[in-house]
């Protein structure tokens, strides 16, 4: 039997301007910077308990030497999809603060609960999900 996990910790997106994708998800969505260095990496701090982690395309590609260790090379390129879940009576005031910050809906699905899709500013796919959608949450 495989030692069991506790959660999905870090998710990475892969950005063309860390500033300013830093200060999209903190205006929209209240994430600070954890961690920033230089130009290859931001940490934000998701909840208190979850890390966005934003790297600046091509950044990557080669081991980085960190005080522990060698973190191996990796990059992504194209619109990527996540979803951070959010309570149902909190959809109403999701959708008044994305329209108050110009960040048009692109989509609305029910799903057993409902799913906003927008994009962020290197059109990555978001998604706000209520429970309902999946047997999990």
């Amino acid at each position: 039997m495989n030692p069991p996990v506790v959660g999905l910790l870090e998710s990475a997106l892969y950005v063309s301007n860390l500033d300013r994708s830093a200060e999209f998800y903190g205006r929209i969505f209240g994430f600070p910077v954890m961690f920033s260095e230089g130009d290859r990496m931001r940490a934000l701090n998701v909840a208190g308990r979850q890390v966005l982690l934003l790297f600046r395309i091509g950044a990557s590609t080669q081991p980085t030497q960190g005080s522990g260790g060698t973190i191996p090379p990796h990059d992504g390129s194209g619109n990527l999809h996540f979803a951070f879940a959010i309570g149902e009576d909190q959809l109403e005031r999701w959708r008044d603060w994305l329209a108050r910050n110009g960040v048009p809906i692109e989509s609305e699905v029910k799903c057993g609960g409902t799913s906003l899709y927008f994009r962020d500013p290197d059109g990555h796919l978001v998604e706000l999900i209520t429970p309902g959608c999946w047997p999990v949450y």
